[in-house]
């Protein structure tokens, strides 16, 4: 995962700026970052394909994403963007 790809449209950054984790926060994001990488690096989606992970801005829940690294079209998304908009107009 490339940190700069995180958080982009209506999403907001995986967590607030380091200065604000407490230390068991700042380990969990760690633990996330590095786990995506993994399974990045491993090629387990495909050569040209990617996970993103990061926070819907309105919902604030969590949201995975299968991305095409060529155009960075959506493959997969969950939970589902109707979902997240559901959620969004229910909260």
């Amino acid at each position: 995962m490339e940190i700069g790809k995180v958080g982009t449209q209506a999403e907001a950054p995986v967590m607030p700026a380091a200065h604000l984790l407490t230390p068991q926060q700042r380990l969990e994001q760690d633990q996330l970052i590095q786990a995506v990488q993994s399974l990045n690096e491993s090629k387990l989606f495909g050569q040209n394909s990617e996970l993103t992970f990061s926070i819907d801005r309105y919902t604030k829940k969590p949201v995975l994403r299968l991305v095409d690294k060529a155009t960075q079209e959506v493959i997969r998304q969950i939970p589902p963007e109707y979902l997240l908009r559901l959620a969004e107009e229910a909260g």
